[in-house]
């Protein structure tokens, strides 16, 4: 891992900026875009847990492969946007888009 110095960050956007650049720019966009995909993957494992289903379990409510729910959960797969609402949906949730905030 790339060493960085901490001289002059005083918050995590700070931090941001110097790893990754302006907002807006591709190379901060692709961090979160890689960020937002871990968020989502941990929630469905969550979600998963509150439910009390195991990977087999959901699998089978969502017709996929026990093995795809775990390489999902793990950010090991890019998931089809189809895909992910049928794993959504076998969970009873949904989603919402939002404008991003600023």
């Amino acid at each position: 891992m790339e060493s960085i110095t901490t001289k002059g960050i005083k918050n995590f956007e700070d931090l941001l900026r110097l790893k990754y650049g302006e907002p807006g720019t591709p190379k901060r966009q692709e961090f979160e875009n890689k960020a937002m995909a871990f968020y989502l993957c941990a929630m469905l494992k969550e979600e998963r847990h509150k439910a009390k289903l195991s990977q087999s379990e959901l699998a089978e409510r969502a017709d996929v492969k026990k093995e795809f729910i775990s390489r999902v959960e793990n950010g090991k797969v890019d998931v089809q946007l189809s895909t992910f609402l049928k794993l959504l949906n076998s969970l009873n949730l949904g989603i919402q888009v939002v404008p991003k905030p600023g």
